[in-house]
């Protein structure tokens, strides 16, 4: 995740009623470009190498993620209505922190037909605004020109109407990059923004358990650009093995950190000459099949063992105090990973191993919820599930009691808090079958 080491040789709906003021410009646009030296392609950002140290950020947490070494992040539309998006490029510029910010172009799997020519270009021009509300703000870095339009897309004309908007973007902003971000790195893909798209800068990819073969793949298609990733992190729930009742599997808040700490290392720090910079996903917390998969922060505010491996990626240190780490969430004697059966209305322990590296005292917490029946893709709004109340014994203590009435489908959550504004959690996907006679 951390380019410096890469670079050092060298030196949401077009309908959402936008909420956005206009942004305090008090010292006006700085000039970024992507430039290409003896050893590769690099980002300059006032005339002098930027290397992007970033993550994901919806709504303003900026002075927190500052303080742990990040420098830039990057939002998924400039019509949030959680966000105005001018406040969030004033706090950005405060702390020494760049915005990309993207254009919430709508994708053919949310019913956009890209061979409608006047919707196409009504949808170009809904984004005019927006470029000249926040093209001259100190804190821009970039333009995002869509998220994952590719992700199930049958029209390459898609990429067409970036090209549109990215040429309108050079012309009414010629300080910022323009870019696009694809689902994976698919070589058909890659071949049609290329083909149909020249207007953009540089691509950019999003990448879960696919970042492992990302070198090999780009080897493969022989592409030589520069790029970013402007997702990635933990391993997604499509890609983990599930339980036979198609529960995936989620890792702990330690296996987790360990494979984005391995993404980091393994793989985008060796990147020399192509990339362009990263963004972890995400700072925040989203109902994704779990509350827990995808953020590096708990919806109550703590901070995750992952933040602590990106503080270390940013910095080159490691935090003075370091996140709980979990060694075994245990049901019954068994793992996440033995697809765990229960029987309706009889009694189980659960325990939860935790170690803290400080020897802080730990407070835990646990939860039941229904397992989701979702199938949404790419990130698409998912409802919160709720607890279940009354199955759990002593639901503060590292080991309760779990007895469930009712038969069906369920996730057994533990958290473990430090008091220092970190946590450490993990959780079990469980079958309750009908009890037997007495």
């Amino acid at each position: 995740m951390n380019v410096r080491h890469a670079l050092s040789i060298a030196a949401a709906s077009l309908l959402m009623t936008a909420c956005s003021s206009a942004p305090r410009t008090v010292d006006g646009p700085i000039k970024v470009e992507v430039v290409k030296t003896d050893a590769g392609y690099m980002l300059l950002r006032g005339g002098e190498p930027y290397v992007v140290r970033g993550t994901g950020m919806e709504v303003d947490d900026i002075a927190r993620f500052a303080a742990q070494g990040g420098n830039s992040i990057r939002t998924w539309t400039t019509r949030n209505h959680r966000q105005d998006i001018g406040k969030l490029l004033d706090e950005a510029h405060e702390h020494g922190v760049t915005v990309a910010l993207t254009l919430p172009m709508t994708s053919e799997r949310h019913h956009f037909d890209y061979d409608d020519a006047a919707a196409v270009a009504a949808q170009r021009e809904s984004f005019r605004d927006d470029i000249l509300r926040f093209r001259n703000h100190p804190a821009l870095l970039m333009w995002i020109v869509g998220n994952e339009l590719n992700h199930s897309y049958t029209n390459p004309r898609v990429f067409d109407a970036v090209n549109d908007v990215a040429k309108m973007i050079h012309e009414l902003d010629p300080n910022h990059p323009v870019t696009t971000a694809l689902e994976a790195f698919k070589p058909g893909a890659v071949a049609d923004a290329l083909a149909r798209a020249p207007e953009l800068d540089f691509l950019s990819f999003q990448l879960y358990g696919n970042l492992f073969t990302l070198a090999e793949r780009i080897q493969s298609a022989g592409f030589t650009k520069p790029f970013m990733v402007t997702e990635w992190g933990t391993i997604g729930y499509w890609e983990m093995e599930k339980t036979p009742w198609r529960a995936p599997v989620e890792l702990t808040s330690s296996e987790k950190a360990d494979v984005i700490l391995r993404g980091w290392r393994e793989v985008l720090a060796p990147f020399q000459g192509q990339l362009l910079g990263s963004y972890v996903f995400k700072w925040g917390w989203k109902q994704e099949r779990t509350p827990t998969w995808f953020g590096l922060i708990l919806e109550s505010g703590e901070l995750t063992e992952a933040v602590d491996v990106m503080h270390y990626a940013w910095t080159g240190s490691w935090p003075a105090n370091r996140t709980p780490r979990v060694q075994s969430l245990l049901l019954d004697g068994r793992s996440s990973r033995d697809s765990v059966t229960l029987v309706a209305g009889r009694a189980y322990e659960a325990a939860f191993h935790v170690v803290d590296p400080e020897g802080d005292p730990l407070r835990f917490h646990w939860e039941v919820k229904p397992e989701s029946d979702s199938i949404k893709k790419g990130g698409d709004f998912e409802e919160r599930l709720p607890n279940i109340d009354g199955v759990l014994r002593n639901p503060t203590a590292a080991t309760t009691i779990l007895a469930v009435q009712q038969p069906g489908k369920y996730r057994l959550f533990a958290y473990a808090f430090d008091g220092h504004g970190h946590a450490a959690h993990a959780n079990i996907p469980f079958l309750v079958e009908p009890g037997g006679a007495p």
